[in-house]
């Protein structure tokens, strides 16, 4: 410890005397969907405050956010199997679903507030309808989408969920999967009409734009290093990637939204409660479809259940994206390993992650995750002709020619200290200094689509009390559910997916954006 306050002062001396200064009273790092969301809030609660977004890449949403590096999926729980599994009775718990839905519906809340008031531009740049599905083939999977159907069909975020075994039916609705399928082997859905596709990287472009008129964003600009000074700010030593500069930044507040970059700079500020955290990084890739007569047969987000010992981030999904205004088909994802903690990363990433603090905990997560490490082993050794054939366990009839394998974003899964060891995490984690100047996130599904309470979250850890309880009343007109559980008040749930829908221009459309009725929804589809 001593060492390192060493060189951090002697790197603070030598740094003072050259760099150019520039102060903020928040320093955003990252310019992806949780960095965008969080300026945005604070643009509304304070609109005084100066505002500084550094991004080492030279566009926004590059990463993560990029619409061909996430599935967009807006996870809100209606398709996602892992958000409803069955305990060792075969009952479905819910209580993940219910979370992440009502998460959902808040950032869903924000983001038609922010339509409404001009700060996003037209709301079909960045959601669009499309249906979410699960599905599942052989008795055991039809018979748990009926049980998994008969527990959330009766709560007020699902209703309308309906449950679809009919072999005709499910070939209407899917007519992509259900060309060449041998229907003697049963088939399942659980369909829900009023799912959206959202891409991420318009609407985080959307947001900085709204943010960024009166702040300042700064691209090609790495953050390298961060320390708190006596005054409680932070010294923030930035490099300018494009001609060497160094900046010196001086924060009174900082949020570090780098993805996979986060835990190196959580790492380097010194805060105590990012000690004992480690990173798993997971790789991804995607089977995108390149024939456009495939692409128009599909119309919906459809998920499969996991491998054994998968993260949740690999089940599989053949997934309709609406990109600038296209349509496009994906299928995947494909799991793959990389030490590196960003797709721009380096292959030193996960070596310099390791610290005394948490190499105990990295350690012991080997013995506890063999399931996920013989899962990633058989990806590896995946050959292209059994990718084919894992995406024909969705469409049947798909051929090599039409895709083409592309490569998605890092994702680096939390390793958190527990007991004398480390256990795995799949969610996100708000990490936030005790004294509330800083904070970061890490983690990854369910991600983007619960940036805005993330983000709140963030707020409420490092603006506590007085500060926080002032804007509450701000936070409810944007949020109007804010406080409140909508599965509980079905009243207010009705009257705000109605104004959602509306001013999202949701309502009456199909994903194309022409009009359309659409299915209302039976509670049961049988055979």
């Amino acid at each position: 410890m001593r060492r390192k306050q060493v060189l951090n002062a002697l790197w603070v001396e030598e740094f003072n005397s050259v760099a150019t200064v520039i102060k903020t009273d928040v320093a955003l790092v990252g310019a992806g969907i949780m960095s965008a969301t969080l300026g945005a809030l604070l643009r509304q609660l304070e609109p005084s405050w100066s505002i500084s977004v550094f991004e080492r890449l030279e566009a926004a949403a590059a990463e993560s956010s990029d619409p061909w590096n996430n599935a967009g999926t807006g996870h809100s729980a209606l398709c996602e199997l892992n958000y409803t599994p069955a305990d060792a009775n075969g009952d479905i718990d819910i209580t993940k679903a219910l979370g992440i839905n009502e998460q959902f519906q808040m950032s869903r809340q924000f983001w038609s507030f922010g339509v409404d008031k001009g700060l996003l531009g037209a709301p079909d740049e960045f959601i669009n309808p499309i249906p979410h599905v699960s599905f599942c083939h052989g008795q055991d999977g039809v018979d748990f989408l009926r049980k998994r159907h008969a527990a959330l069909a009766s709560q007020t975020l699902f209703e309308g969920m309906e449950f679809i075994d009919d072999d005709a039916v499910f070939a209407e609705r899917l007519p992509l999967m259900s060309a060449g399928r041998d229907f003697s082997n049963p088939v399942g859905l659980n369909w829900f009409e009023d799912g959206t596709d959202v891409d991420f990287g318009a609407l985080t472009q959307q947001l900085l734009n709204y943010v960024g008129r009166d702040a300042d964003l700064y691209f090609g600009h790495e953050v390298r290093n961060l320390t708190k000074q006596s005054d409680g700010s932070w010294l923030i030593k930035v490099r300018n990637s494009r001609n060497g500069e160094t900046l010196r930044v001086e924060a009174k507040f900082v949020f570090v939204g780098a993805g996979g970059g986060a835990l190196h700079l959580l790492q380097k500020s010194g805060i105590k409660e990012a000690k004992g955290f480690g990173g798993f990084p997971v790789s991804g890739e995607f089977f995108r479809c390149t024939n456009p007569e495939v692409i128009a047969q599909h119309s919906a987000k459809v998920y499969g259940q996991a491998a054994v010992g998968a993260p949740p981030m690999s089940v599989p999904h053949l997934d309709t994206r609406v990109i600038n205004h296209d349509k496009g088909l994906l299928f995947g994802p494909y799991a793959g390993w990389s030490p590196k903690f960003l797709k721009s990363g380096g292959i030193m990433d996960l070596p310099k992650s390791v610290k005394p603090g948490n190499l105990l905990p990295m350690l012991s997560i080997a013995p506890q995750e063999f399931g996920l490490l013989k899962y990633l082993i058989s990806e590896l050794a995946a050959s292209p002709v059994d990718r084919v054939h894992t995406l024909q366990d969705f469409a049947p009839r798909a051929v090599g020619e039409d895709w083409e394998l592309i490569t998605a974003g890092q994702r680096v899964q939390v390793i958190r200290k527990h007991g004398a060891g480390g256990k795995l995490e799949f969610g996100t984690a708000v990490v936030a200094e005790g004294e509330g100047t800083l904070a970061g996130l890490l983690g990854a599904s369910p991600g983007a689509s619960t940036a805005v309470p993330a983000m709140i979250s963030v707020l409420e850890q490092c603006f506590g009390g007085t500060r926080f309880d002032g804007w509450k009343s701000k936070l409810t007109e944007m949020i109007p559910s804010f406080g409140q559980k909508l599965n509980d008040n079905p009243s207010l749930y009705r009257e705000l997916w109605d104004w959602t829908g509306r001013s999202l221009q949701l309502t009456g459309k199909d994903s194309a954006g022409q009009s359309d009725a659409g299915q209302t929804g039976a509670a049961q589809v049988n055979g």
